[in-house]
């Protein structure tokens, strides 16, 4: 049978902030966090489709406890806004879903001037993580997820040379690079808390959902109308999994209790199956690697993030 919702267990007491919360894998992780009792912020750029899915939720689950927050990983500015907003709301997080995100979509830069996928998928992700830690380090089991893909295999480790991809750009490479950005997060952020001395209270686990038919492949394929994003498309349409059924790497991966910091949770024929523990199977999670994309992030988003320090502060207050 494997592991499934029945294992979820219950959250009574516990907050969790879900990215990209509207739609997708991100609603179902919000359905399923808060039908265990968790309070969920239900965290998405669009605030009118976020309130229609709350309403969603609250119409099978009257007494869910859901919260609303505006937040667009593509900007910077946005990311600070809701971080501020979130820490002020919440002394303390105990889970943290960073699921948001586009896929293969053509070239643009946002307003920071870095990569559009790189910019949703990673650096977004990277501050809100970094902005909200001091929340996540006074919960006694706090966890932050990661949301990683097969897309991983296609991308290269990012280029302190050329973030932007200004001199070659592809959008399925893109897309592969920001997915194995977020897999290679989350190896040094658990690196980070065993050597800190908090990994029996802080993990970071990363989650792959397969080929599961969202709203991410309607997107891309609208954007870019490239026969690559039909075929594929039609395929995941055809032959993945449901968003519910995709969903339950990234909702194993911050509740349950036995899930190994640092590791990968997806489907077991990447399709359908079992949500087990993978292998991760890609090059780039050498400790110099991510150590190199960890003072990349700092830089390019302008956001320290000394775990140890802020371990240290948040244990005392």
């Amino acid at each position: 049978m494997g592991w499934s919702r029945h294992h979820i267990p219950d959250l009574t007491g516990r907050v969790a902030v879900v990215t990209g919360a509207n739609g997708g894998l991100g609603f179902e992780t919000v359905r399923a966090l808060a039908g265990h009792g968790a309070h969920v912020v239900m965290a998405a750029r669009n605030p009118e489709r976020a309130a229609a899915a709350r309403v969603r939720i609250l119409e099978d689950q009257p007494r869910a406890s859901l919260g609303l927050a505006e937040l667009d990983t593509a900007s910077l500015a946005s990311v600070r806004a809701a971080a501020a907003s979130l820490s002020a709301a919440h002394h303390r997080i105990d889970i943290l879903v960073n699921n948001a995100g586009v896929m293969a979509i053509p070239y643009g830069l946002n307003a920071d001037g870095h990569e559009l996928q790189l910019a949703v998928n990673y650096l977004g992700h990277f501050a809100l993580t970094a902005l909200l830690a001091p929340n996540l380090m006074r919960s006694p089991d706090a966890r932050v997820v990661a949301i990683t893909s097969t897309g991983r295999f296609l991308g290269r480790p990012v280029d302190p040379r050329d973030p932007a991809m200004s001199r070659r750009y592809g959008s399925w490479g893109a897309y592969g690079r920001s997915k194995l950005a977020a897999a290679q997060l989350t190896v040094e952020l658990q690196r980070r808390f065993d050597a800190a001395g908090a990994g029996n209270r802080a993990t970071a686990i990363a989650a792959d959902p397969g080929f599961s038919w969202t709203g991410l492949h309607v997107r891309s394929a609208r954007e870019s109308r490239g026969l690559s994003h039909r075929v594929i498309g039609g395929f995941v349409r055809r032959m993945g999994s449901t968003p519910a059924h995709g969903a339950l790497p990234q909702i194993r991966a911050a509740t349950d209790r036995n899930a190994v910091g640092g590791a990968l949770y997806g489907l077991r024929w990447v399709i359908w199956g079992p949500c087990v523990r993978v292998p991760y199977l890609v090059r780039g999670l050498e400790t110099a690697r991510t150590r190199e994309l960890w003072a990349l992030s700092e830089q390019l988003t302008g956001v320290p993030f000394d775990v140890a320090a802020t371990i240290a502060v948040a244990r005392g207050g």
